[in-house]
C-alpha cells in the first residue's frame, strides 16, 4: 500500500513517508514493523503515518523511537479514514460508460425505424402495382415474366431489409445487457460495503522533543490475512550416508500491502492480543549486580580515572539509550575524551532459527518480497545434510518388493523440523511425498524412500500337508523365500513374515522350523535380519525357509480375519 509522501509540519503535526522495514510472519497473521526518518524542530506534536490497511489489528499498535534528541513518546492513536475519491471517480466513470451506450441504443432505434419503414414501403409498392397491373391489363395480355420479375425483386427486397432489422435488434438486445451490467456495478459501487474497501487506517503518535535534530519513528502492528507453512524436499541415494533436506516455507499474505524487499522471520509463535490472563500471576522480586552503567551514572565526575573512561567509551557509545547517554556525557567533556553520538547500527539478519520454549523462528538471511496476492510464495530456510542409516524392508505376504527405509538423526545443535509436506527424491527422482511429523533436534525419525527394484524377493509355498488325527484336522504349511541382491552395493534387509494368531484354545498354531532360525515373535510375527552382499559375491542371494502346523477340530470351519 502506497504512503502518503513527507509533507512540511503544519500546526505541530507531520505527516511521514513510511516503508516496511521487517515482517515476522505467525502460522495466522503477521508482524509488520514500519521505519520513518525525519528532522524535528521541536515544534512537532504528533507524527502520522497514513493509508495502512484494514486488515491491522488495532490493539497491537505500538510505537517506539531513537533519535539524537530526546523524544517523549506520548501515546498512539490508530482512525479509520474513508476515501470517496475512488468511489466518485468509478461512479463517473460508470455514468459515462452508460451514457455511452445509452446513444448507441437511440442510434440503432433510429436506424430500426428506417428500416422498418423502407421494408413497408417495399411491400406497399408491390401491393399497389399488383392491384394497378391488374385492373388495367385484360387477363390474356398479362405478362408473366414482368410479374415474376417484380416479386423477385419485392422479395429480395423485403429480405435484406429483414436482416438488417434482425441485426440491429440482436446488436440493441446486447448493449441492454451491457447496461444492465453497468447498471448493477454502479448500485454495488454506491452501497457502503464497497466505499468500505477504499478506507484505511492512519496512526497518530503525539511526542514531545527537547528540540531539533534526526529521528526514527519506528511502529509496529499485527495484521490478519496472513500465514506460512512448512515444505520440505528430501534427497538421498541408494548409496549414501547422508540425506539433503531442504526447508522451505509456503507464505500466502492478502493484508493489502506488499511486502517489498524486507528482511523475513518465520515464527511458530501464536499471538492472541486480546486474550487477558483469568488469574494472578506471581509477583517476583529479583536483585541484581550493578552493572557498568551504575557505576558511572553513579559516581562524580572526578572519580575516574582517564584510562577508565576510555575502557567504558565503546560500552556506552553501543549499549546505553539515548536519555542515559545525555546523562553521562557531561562525564566525558569534563574529561575531554571525544564522545561519538550513539546510533543503531543496522542488524544483519542471518540465516538462523532459535527454539524458545517450543516455539520456533526462523530468520531468513536475505530480503524477500511477498505481494498481497493471497498466492503461495516458497523461500527457502536452508540446505543441510543429515546422516542417516538406511535399510530394506519387505512383508513377501503382502508385496515381494523391497521398499528403502532412512533413520535419520537430527543433531542436537540442528533445527526444529516442524510438522508439514515432504517431496522425497532418490537418485535426483521425485519418488513420492509423505507427512514429516515434528522433529526436534536430536531426534532420530523415518522415512520411506519408496520401492528399490534392486531387490528381487521370490516367496513361493513349497508344503501343504493335510493329517486327520481322531477329531483334529492338522495342516503342515512351508514357504521358502528367495532373495537376490542385483545392485553393486551391500545392504540391509528386514525381512518379515507372519502367522496366524489363533483366538480359539482349540486351535492351535505352532512354527515347526526356520532356516535361518529366529524366535516366534509377538502376534505371530518372524522376522529376519540379514545382509545381502554385492551381485559380484556369492553371499548376494539368500534363501529363508519356515514351517509351521495349525491344528483344529474337524468340526471346525477355518478363516483368517
Amino acid at each position: 500500500m502506497t504512503q502518503t509522501a513527507a509533507q512540511p509540519p503544519t500546526e505541530g503535526k507531520q505527516i511521514l513517508e513510511s516503508r516496511i522495514s521487517a515482517v515476522t510472519v505467525y502460522q495466522d497473521r503477521a508482524l509488520i514493523t514500519r521505519s520513518a526518518n525525519l528532522t524535528l524542530t521541536g515544534t512537532e506534536q504528533e507524527l502520522i503515518i497514513q493509508g495502512l490497511p484494514l486488515t491491522l489489528e488495532t490493539e497491537s499498535v505500538r510505537a517506539r523511537g531513537s533519535g539524537t534528541v530526546n523524544v517523549r513518546l506520548l501515546g498512539v492513536q490508530t482512525e479509520r479514514v474513508f476515501s470517496t475519491a475512488p468511489v466518485e471517480a468509478r461512479v463517473a466513470e460508470l455514468t459515462e460508460q452508460m451514457r455511452i451506450i445509452e446513444e448507441q441504443k437511440r442510434a440503432i432505434t433510429d436506424v430500426l425505424e428506417t428500416l422498418n419503414l423502407q421494408r413497408e414501403l417495399v411491400k406497399n409498392l408491390g401491393d399497389k402495382y399488383l392491384d394497378r397491373f391488374s385492373a388495367i391489363q385484360p387477363p390474356q395480355n398479362v405478362d408473366l415474366p414482368e410479374i415474376a420479375s417484380l416479386l423477385d425483386f419485392i422479395g429480395a427486397r423485403d429480405t435484406d431489409y429483414a436482416a438488417q432489422v434482425a441485426q440491429r435488434e440482436r446488436e440493441q438486445k446486447e448493449l441492454e445487457k451491457q447496461l444492465s451490467v453497468l447498471e448493477k456495478q454502479k448500485q454495488k459501487v454506491q452501497q457502503p460495503a464497497y466505499q468500505n474497501s477504499y478506507s484505511s487506517y492512519s496512526i497518530y503518535v503525539a511526542i514531545e522533543p527537547a528540540g531539533s535534530g534526526e529521528f526514527e519513528l519506528e511502529i509496529s502492528y499485527i495484521v490478519s490475512k496472513a500465514s506460512w507453512t512448512p515444505l520440505y524436499d528430501l534427497r538421498t541415494s541408494t548409496t549414501g550416508d547422508r540425506l539433503n533436506l531442504t526447508y522451505l516455507a509456503e507464505i500466502k499474505q492478502k493484508t493489502g500491502e506488499d511486502w517489498q524487499g524486507v528482511p523475513l522471520t518465520l515464527s511458530t509463535a501464536q499471538p492472541a492480543i486480546k486474550t487477558l490472563p483469568n488469574k494472578l500471576l506471581p509477583i517476583y522480586i529479583v536483585g541484581e549486580s550493578p552493572s557498568e552503567k551504575n557505576e558511572l551514572a553513579g559516581r562524580g565526575t572526578g572519580d575516574y580515572s582517564k584510562e577508565e573512561l576510555k575502557r567504558y567509551r565503546h560500552h556506552v557509545t553501543s549499549q546505553f539509550s539515548l536519555p542515559e547517554f545525555d546523562e553521562l556525557e557531561a562525564i566525558f567533556e569534563a574529561a575531554e575524551i571525544d564522545l561519538v553520538t550513539p546510533t543503531i547500527p543496522a542488524e544483519e539478519v542471518a540465516a538462523t532459527a532459535t527454539n524458545t520454549g517450543g516455539t520456533v523462528t526462523f530468520h531468513l538471511d536475505r530480503d524477500s518480497t511477498i505481494p498481497s496476492d493471497d498466492r503461495p510464495h516458497k523461500v527457502t530456510i536452508f540446505n543441510q545434510e543429515y546422516p542417516c542409516r538406511t535399510q530394506h524392508i519387505c512383508v513377501p505376504r503382502l508385496s515381494t518388493h523391497a521398499y528403502l527405509e532412512a533413520q535419520i538423526i537430527n543433531p542436537s545443535d540442528g533445527a526444529t523440523l516442524l510438522a508439514g509436506k515432504a517431496n522425497i527424491f532418490r537418485e535426483n527422482t521425485l519418488i513420492g511425498n509423505t507427512e514429516l511429523e515434528n522433529v526436534a533436534p536430536g531426534q532420530t525419525f523415518k522415512l520411506n524412500l519408496g520401492i528399490d527394484e534392486s531387490i528381487k524377493i521370490d516367496r513361493v509355498l513349497v508344503e501343504r500337508n493335510t493329517e486327520q488325527l481322531g477329531n483334529y484336522r492338522r495342516v503342515t504349511y512351508g514357504y521358502r523365500i528367495k532373495i537376490a541382491n542385483l545392485s553393486d552395493r551391500k545392504t540391509q534387509l528386514r525381512l518379515i513374515e507372519q502367522l496366524p494368531v489363533s483366538r480359539n484354545e482349540q486351535i492351535k498354531v505352532r512354527l515347526l522350523r526356520t532356516s535361518p532360525q529366529i524366535e516366534l515373535g509377538e502376534m505371530g510375527l518372524l522376522e529376519w535380519n540379514l545382509t545381502l552382499q554385492p551381485k559380484s559375491n556369492r553371499q548376494s542371494t539368500r534363501e529363508i525357509y519356515y514351517q509351521s502346523t495349525s491344528e483344529y477340530p474337524t468340526n471346525f470351519r477355518i478363516s483368517l480375519l
